[in-house]
């Protein structure tokens, strides 16, 4: 009879594990079959009080599994008699920690511990001997199993399809080719709505708190009123949204109809801590599904995301945050306001200017004279593209061919001149390391030459670095500009500014040192739009000149 603890019964844990890859193998290790051999072992051997704990979905090389904890916690309070599994894997396939539970720990809490099918019982001292060498072979098998799925991974990439099981929120898969994804209605118009948000100057956080203002379900709520499978732990309140689930939606590229391969991975088999992979080692998929977002509007939130704008100290942001700079030091200019100002005294500094301690001057312009002048900017940009949109488009071609095609090709030639050095001077260094030690050279001889090659080795990778960039955000102005030529045709006569305006089409705003002209006071301003830059509206007579231009060239 099981002995009792605070006056009950201690209980017989019957434990049962599945993951994924175990439920490759078949029905032998399905969770129904575990508890019948658990059932009607615990039953013919009069082990009284059973109760099952089920972990489904958890991989063995972990112990941080929720019925696997359950079980422990009664354990270590004295409440667990015996612990009866089918095999040692389904305890755990990571000797180790498995080692740790079987030879110390049950044993000083004086837990019996039995593995049916691989005889062990701890009472009798039956089949221990060997268990040390079967929770080997478990952590082996755990070992072989990751480097197949990460082979069976590797193949569907290669063949160009997803490697992830998971369809994110705002797509459901199709229940005859789980390959193929269709679009939730409900969930992607949140989807959109949040990139709305986003490009509106919101963050993530502060996304949340509207969706659950407006008690919009969560993305786990979403799928358990569908009655479809989670894998997150519901919140406690349906519409509790957190910036972390908005900022993973706004990062996810497949809302534009691509699979993005190999976004993250793990430390290990044995350590699931994931790992967030650099976006050059992506694999990106195009039109895999049906785009919920635009590719453009994605790299612009995306952008915006990557240079984050925070609220002043009263909680205030300025639809400028962030796209306002100082013309002569390049610095940000400050959004300055406090809660006992007027609309008419906010307004922007230099944020080397430090009260006129800092390297460079005020810059001091007001947010309203600021807001007049963009309005004016955008209302006269919007129009002239409108009305004459392949006016625009070739001003923009000639403009790029003659500024920055030979940039780019100077940047390229660059970039690759400076790659080869970098490997040139590997093999220096190896080189004279070998000289070294062969006695060639001088050890302090050495420690000057290795010097020398790894400062210069040190500047060409800042160089290289800041050039690839560079031509990084040159190969962004196309897609930029045709964001800017759709957000464009879709406005009709613009009377205010919106910060879906402002982020859409100015990508920064430089303000120059004022000056005095006839005693006034003057401050030049630069809006540069997006996927253009500096753009000035041309007059009459160069629209003319424009338009026998092209018609001479179309003759």
């Amino acid at each position: 009879m099981n002995k009792k603890t605070n006056g009950q019964e201690k209980i017989t844990a019957l434990y049962c594990r599945l993951s994924q890859d175990d439920g490759r193998e078949g029905e032998s290790n399905s969770i129904s079959n575990q508890k019948e051999i658990l059932q009607t072992y615990a039953k013919k051997n009069g082990l009284l009080h059973p109760r099952f704990f089920v972990d489904d979905g958890y991989s063995g090389t972990t112990f941080d599994r929720p019925a696997f904890k359950e079980m422990q916690a009664l354990a270590e309070n004295g409440e667990v008699a015996t612990i009866v599994v089918k095999d040692l894997s389904r305890f755990g396939r990571n000797y180790l920690e498995v080692g740790q539970y079987l030879e110390i720990k049950y044993p000083t809490l004086g837990i019996r511990f039995i593995a049916i099918q691989d005889n062990v019982d701890s009472e009798s001292n039956t089949g221990t001997e060997l268990m040390p060498f079967s929770n080997i072979f478990n952590e082996w098998h755990a070992a072989s199993t990751s480097k197949k799925v990460r082979a069976v991974w590797a193949s569907k990439a290669a063949q160009g399809k997803r490697v992830g099981t998971l369809a994110p929120y705002g797509y459901i898969k199709d229940e005859k080719d789980k390959e193929v994804w269709h679009v939730d209605i409900e969930a992607a118009a949140v989807v959109k709505r949040i990139f709305d948000l986003a490009l509106s100057g919101k963050g993530p956080t502060h996304i949340a708190r509207i969706l659950e203002a407006d008690r919009v379900p969560t993305p786990t709520e979403h799928a358990l009123n569908r009655g479809r499978p989670t894998y997150v732990k519901p919140p406690a309140i349906p519409f509790g949204w957190s910036g972390d689930t908005v900022a993973d939606i706004l990062d996810n590229r497949q809302y534009t109809g691509c699979a993005v391969n190999f976004r993250s991975t793990t430390v290990s088999y044995k350590i699931h801590k994931v790992i967030h992979k650099p976006e050059d080692e992506h694999q990106i998929i195009p039109n895999k599904q049906e785009a919920i977002i635009s590719e453009e509007l994605w790299l612009r939130v995306h952008e915006l995301r990557q240079n984050k704008r925070r609220p002043t100290a009263i909680g205030k942001l300025s639809m400028f945050s962030g796209l306002v700079h100082c013309a002569d030091c390049g610095a940000k200019l400050y959004f300055c306001t406090s809660r006992s100002f007027s609309e008419k005294q906010e307004h922007y500094v230099c944020s080397n200017y430090k009260s006129g301690r800092g390297p460079c001057s005020a810059h001091f312009i007001r947010n309203v004279v600021l807001e007049q002048i963009a309005l004016e900017s955008i209302s006269g940009f919007v129009d002239f593209v409108r009305s004459y949109e392949s006016i625009f488009i070739y001003m923009i071609e000639q403009n790029w061919q003659k500024a920055k095609a030979s940039d780019i090709r100077r940047m390229q030639r660059t970039a690759d001149n400076n790659r080869k050095r970098i490997k040139e001077i590997d093999r220096l260094i190896e080189r004279i390391y070998e000289d070294n030690v062969n006695g060639k050279i001088s050890d302090e001889r050495f420690m000057t030459m290795s010097g020398n090659y790894e400062a210069e080795q040190k500047k060409l990778l800042a160089e290289t670095e800041a050039l690839e960039a560079e031509l990084l955000k040159e190969s962004k102005n196309s897609t930029d500009l045709r964001l800017l030529l759709k957000t464009i045709r879709e406005q009709t006569d613009i009377k205010a500014l919106t910060p879906e305006l402002v982020n859409t089409l100015i990508r920064r705003i430089d303000i120059y040192a004022p000056i005095k002209v006839n005693g006034k006071r003057h401050v030049k301003v630069d809006i540069h739009f997006t996927g253009v830059g500096a753009f000035t509206v041309p007059d009459a007579n160069e629209i003319s000149a424009l338009i026998a231009e092209i018609s001479k060239q179309s003759a």
